[in-house]
């Protein structure tokens, strides 16, 4: 595909095994729940559709063309040498930027639910949050090795990209987006941790980072009725707890094997949001707690999975390909937990999606995009280490 990069099959020859195959298997593996459980959550949804003319697969089709779509990506991140990431990896971010500036402009960006954070065309909606988490980890990586020795310096190393993130905080929170603001935080910071910045300046805007959200949460009362409300849930089970009650009621329902495939009732009407935010209630209530124990495991072992890989880039001195790899693990796995905590009641609500397993186009499409960039970094570590020169 590129004129300078080896061809696939030249590469096959010298490398035994050309991709990690616990990380295929794990990622179709919770895709492929994803779809099923996409279906089975939107079956009272999809009901409603068709009441309007709509189909009874709607949400399955639309989700079924965001992962075709996301195939796609991942085959295309597969073809493209790492060092080319890290080239627009600055272009990404600045593109990242303007979306979501472009997106606040009313008649531009599409509103729902008092929030301004999607593109809509043709019918579908494109998040610009989720691409700026991909260009985020790309970005972190680029900026951590091009400031090398001086990135734990305070005036030219963590100002700038603080002044950057504080920029898109500003973006993000003005949509108003705050779990993706929490998760593009949180991958900025831990790529700066892994990249040497100096701990004494990520415990400093770690607190910064806590008494600013603290302050965000006291300056709303609606943010303030979320952030609390988890505590008990039941205090107010018509209101501020009603999505965290029948998320409750779902697992209590589930037990130990569930109630069936299909067979969910808090899906009809009453759990908010089931293919999206709380897909992993009505996997609870369907499955049991042996499905949610499957699915938190095959979450912890895809994370580790990411990160080992990035480890042995690191070994191999690619360190952009380090950080890239340990940056999407930070990404999924952090927004993977966060997800199960609200669905447990052991967060506040964030409004954040099960990364691969929920409804949800452009979130699905930039995880399956990053995924095939994982794969592309590991296939050079293997290359690497038979003596192929990429």
């Amino acid at each position: 595909m590129l004129s300078d990069s080896v061809s696939w099959s030249k590469v096959t020859k010298n490398v035994s095994y050309d991709f990690d195959i616990v990380l295929f298997w794990l990622a179709l593996g919770l895709l492929g729940l994803g779809v099923v459980m996409v279906y089975s959550s939107s079956v009272a949804i999809a009901d409603n559709s068709v009441l309007l003319g709509g189909s009874p697969y709607r949400f399955l089709l639309r989700h079924l063309f965001a992962l075709s779509i996301g195939v796609m990506l991942a085959l295309l991140a597969i073809q493209i040498p790492v060092r080319y990431w890290e080239a627009i990896s600055p272009v990404f971010f600045v593109l990242g930027l303007l979306m979501l500036i472009v997106v606040l402009v009313p008649w531009i960006g599409h509103e729902a639910n008092g929030s301004r954070r999607w593109f809509r065309i043709a019918g579908f909606s494109f998040q610009p949050s989720e691409f700026m988490k991909f260009a985020t980890v790309l970005y972190a990586a680029d900026y951590t090795i091009r400031k090398g020795v001086h990135i734990s310096s305070f005036k030219r190393g963590f100002l700038p990209l603080f002044g950057v993130m504080v920029l898109t905080g500003f973006l993000l929170l003005s949509e108003p987006d705050f779990g993706a603001f929490v998760v593009i935080t949180a991958i900025a910071m831990g790529v700066l941790f892994l990249g040497g910045m100096n701990l004494k300046l990520l415990i400093a805007l770690t607190v910064l980072l806590c008494v600013a959200f603290i302050g965000l949460i006291y300056s709303s009362d609606y943010r303030a009725a979320r952030a609390f409300g988890f505590l008990n849930p039941f205090e107010d089970p018509l209101k501020t707890g009603y999505q965290l009650t029948h998320s409750l009621m779902a697992f209590g329902r589930g037990e130990l094997f569930g109630v069936g495939l299909g067979g969910s009732i808090e899906k009809l009407h009453y759990l908010p949001e089931p293919h999206t935010d709380f897909i992993l209630a009505v996997i609870g209530e369907e499955m049991g707690f042996l499905g949610v124990a499957l699915t938190v495991a095959a979450f912890g072992w895809l994370t580790l999975r990411m990160i080992m890989i990035g480890n042995q880039a690191a070994r191999l001195e690619r360190y952009f390909s380090a950080l890239v790899a340990q940056g999407v693990a930070i990404w999924i796995g952090f927004q993977a937990l966060i997800n199960m905590g609200v669905n447990v009641g052991a967060l506040p609500t964030k409004g954040l999606t099960l990364p691969l397993l929920s409804f949800g186009g452009s979130g699905l499409m930039m995880n399956c995009l990053a995924i095939g960039l994982i794969f592309r970094i590991d296939y050079e570590n293997r290359a690497l280490m038979k003596g192929v020169n990429l």
